[in-house]
């Protein structure tokens, strides 16, 4: 997605919803253009500056963003149209703040609609986490909509797809803690603490057993600004 939007040729380069940073971090092994991140949460964005003190930061708004109109040759996001109630209103505030030419990147939406998991017994466990996410504002099926959003939101939309998956034995215990992680947080208040305990040492020993699939398609997308 950076080679196709020419990042190492950008001058300046703004994410919506930058959160702690990562994203950002990464983006300096890419590209020499200021880089740019917003997001509303002021304690991750502290984090944020802690990890890329060379990175400019601030907290705002992605539905209203403080810059000017053509501001930036990319504008991008990831893991956020999830968490907003009109990403409409996100897309087009993107689109005005890239300039025409520019590029908007959407690199990683997830559909929690299209999750696999097997054995099937831990379908539940998906279906309620689906459940909280919907109680908690959030669209769980925003991934395959993401494409059909940048069009309406004006953008010509270039390449879109979903990432791909594989296995491996033993599994990424990050990737597994990872996991649990957004478990344990969704579902609290819905699952008691010892029951998710328990589940998730039969989840690490199905995976350990190389039993265990589980797989949460997530879209990404790349459109530029017409012009």
């Amino acid at each position: 997605a950076y080679q196709q939007a020419q990042a190492s040729q950008a001058r300046r380069i703004l994410e919506v919803g930058s959160g702690t940073g990562v994203i950002l971090s990464d983006l300096a092994g890419h590209t020499p253009a200021v880089r740019v991140g917003i997001d509303l949460d002021a304690e991750v964005t502290r984090h944020a500056h802690s990890l890329d003190p060379a990175a400019c930061l601030a907290i705002a708004n992605g539905g209203c963003l403080p810059f000017a109109s053509s501001a930036f040759d990319i504008v991008l996001c990831h893991y956020l149209l999830l968490w907003t109630p009109d990403p409409g209103a996100i897309l087009r505030e993107m689109k005005r703040v890239a300039h025409p030419g520019g590029w908007v990147l959407c690199l990683a939406e997830p559909d929690y609609g299209g999750r696999i998991d097997h054995p099937a017994t831990w379908a539940e466990l998906g279906l309620r986490q689906t459940e909280s996410l919907r109680a908690q504002g959030a669209d769980p099926n925003i991934g395959r909509t993401v494409r059909a959003l940048l069009a309406e939101a004006g953008l010509v939309p270039v390449r879109s797809g979903v990432l791909g998956a594989e296995w491996t034995d033993p599994p990424c215990a990050e990737s597994v803690e990872s996991e649990w992680d957004m478990l344990r947080h969704d579902l609290e208040g819905r699952i008691s603490a010892a029951v998710l305990q328990e589940l998730e040492q039969q989840d690490l020993a199905a995976w350990q057993a190389g039993k265990r699939i589980l797989y949460v398609p997530t879209f990404y997308a790349l459109a530029v600004k017409p012009g």
